[in-house]
């Protein structure tokens, strides 16, 4: 039986999310998806609702401009906080990848 993460990350590429835009193999994105879940989730929380990291729900998203914006701040971090830059582990591709599923309510459970 297929597992069904890879089948949601392989849905996510082929749906609105912008996913189809990007160039990530169906294998890459489950393991950014997760990453999101467990690297993520551990400072904002398993249901992205906050924590010790701000909330991640596409609600909580929306005030930025756009994916790119987020991507940037997933990519080097917020200075004096305790989001740290992944731009050492992640591509500027994959970010974007990571942004746009982020905020797109139909990725993941609604708020």
């Amino acid at each position: 039986m297929p597992d069904p993460r890879a089948l949601l990350a392989a849905l996510v590429l082929a749906t609105g999310a912008g996913a189809a835009e990007i160039a990530v193999s169906e294998d890459e994105a489950a393991w950014l998806e997760h990453l999101v879940i467990q690297d993520c989730g551990s400072c904002h929380g398993l249901t992205f609702r906050g924590g010790l990291g701000s909330p991640l729900t596409p609600g909580a998203l929306a005030h930025h401009d756009g994916p790119e914006t987020l991507a940037h701040i997933i990519l080097d971090g917020i200075p004096d906080t305790a989001m740290p830059p992944w731009r050492a582990l992640l591509s500027e591709e994959q970010a974007l990848w990571i942004a746009r599923y982020l905020m797109d309510p139909d990725t993941r459970d609604k708020e």
